[in-house]
């Protein structure tokens, strides 16, 4: 028997619904992201009616989406996209043109979108809205709530990344934050330390179960891709290439070049590099003699968890995260992760036996970790060891997307939906 209970949603691993009954559920999400192709993707075979609003407008539909209604208001060329995906909106002959579009539409007519979720939401009366993401998505679906009052349907919020932990601590975000927190019935997050933060910013309605924000992996073609042979013998490094905001990987790079002398023989991969980074690489790659490669945007996963699977240490900085995606690839393909601490990673991993934790703008210790790394053979070995059991316990595709499934059906039921 299902209970509800004030802050825990409990799930049952059984099957609920014996009935033909069909769920229509509103996603408010970036149209154009990996991440909430991998969410959805994890319920698009349960013939629920899927429909997904953009939280940014910019014509794009990611070609990972399956079984499902997009509501653009312009929308790009939409190569790719699979025959199951309907795409609403004016359709223009240019992705680039649609996106400038997009840019001025929210200039110029800044309060254009929160209408259009309201008329959707009124249109289509979805069984459920979920949010993914806030500081886009959350704030967009708290207008329309507004706008409608009570006849909105229930909101399930999802946290992605920094949407609390950073920016909560800012003044002009803090209140927005409490505002969404306060007016959402549900509350889903990737980290045990979110839910912390979401009780302290005022949420008072029931969390879901903590778990990766763009579920699982097939742990068995993954497994398929990691190189034969003991992980020591890789000679591989990967690189978050992120830098900005919130990324350092300027950081990273600069640490590498200081292990210069123990990196003779290995390759550097940076993936989702930004342009300076890109420029970084070519500098360092001239400086030390070090072979390095910048991975192209839009590689497919695969290739992804291929590299992570040949290399012997992957290095992830950044000053906020949530549960870092490529963290969890590199757990999963037996690279040894350096992560700084400034995400959840110490929920999936213990410092010092199967992670490294640092501070994220510190090149001295980032240094030591990487020495550390290249040099003690039998903690890479033992971490990987130890972090495909915790893949195989955590992060099976199968698993997490029943668990998905299961968490709609649950809140159906709450809510006396179905």
């Amino acid at each position: 028997m299902l209970t509800l209970r004030k802050n825990n949603l409990r799930i049952s691993r059984r099957s609920f619904f014996t009935g033909a009954e069909i769920m229509k559920i509103l996603f408010v999400a970036m149209t154009d992201s990996i991440h909430t192709a991998r969410w959805i993707s994890q319920i698009a075979d349960q013939g629920w009616d899927l429909h997904l609003f953009p939280s940014m407008e910019c014509g794009l539909t990611s070609p990972a989406f399956s079984n499902l209604t997009v509501h653009h208001a312009i929308r790009g060329k939409g190569e790719g996209i699979d025959r199951s995906v309907k795409t609403r909106g004016v359709p223009l002959f240019s992705d680039f043109v649609s996106k400038g579009v997009g840019e001025v539409t929210k200039r110029f007519w800044p309060g254009l979108h929160a209408e259009r979720l309201t008329r959707l939401v009124n249109r289509l009366r979805p069984d459920l809205v979920h949010s993914l993401e806030i500081q886009h998505a959350g704030y967009l679906t708290l207008e329309a709530k507004k706008k409608l009052g009570r006849q909105f349907p229930p909101w399930i919020v999802t946290n992605w990344g920094s949407d609390i932990s950073l920016f909560g601590r800012l003044p002009e975000h803090e209140p927005l934050i409490r505002d969404v927190l306060g007016n959402s019935d549900y509350y889903s997050c990737e980290c045990r330390r979110d839910v912390c933060l979401a009780e302290a910013f005022g949420f008072r309605g029931a969390v879901l179960p903590v778990v990766p924000c763009t579920g699982g992996l097939d742990l068995k073609d993954a497994q398929s891709l990691r190189t034969p042979g003991p992980v020591h013998a890789r000679r591989g490094i990967m690189l978050k290439g992120y830098q900005g905001w919130s990324g350092r990987a300027l950081v990273g790079l600069r640490a590498l070049e200081r292990c210069a002398d123990a990196l003779k023989g290995y390759e550097v991969f940076v993936y989702s590099a930004s342009p300076e980074v890109v420029m970084a690489g070519q500098l360092f790659k001239s400086k030390t003699g070090i072979p390095l490669t910048v991975v192209p945007p839009g590689t497919p996963h695969r290739e992804m968890l291929r590299l992570h699977g040949c290399a012997r240490i992957s290095i992830g900085l950044s000053i906020s995260d949530g549960i870092s995606t490529s963290f969890l690839e590199a757990l999963t393909m037996g690279s040894f992760p350096i992560q700084s601490w400034t995400a959840c990673a110490e929920e999936w991993a213990e410092d010092g036996k199967s992670v490294l934790l640092v501070p994220p703008e510190d090149a001295d210790v980032v240094e030591l970790a990487i020495r550390r790394a290249l040099t003690d053979d039998n903690l890479v070995e033992r971490a990987a060891q130890f972090n495909w059991e915790t893949a195989t316990q955590k992060l099976d595709m199968n698993m997490l997307s029943g668990m998905a499934v299961d968490m709609y059906r649950t809140i159906a039921l709450e809510k006396g939906i179905a």
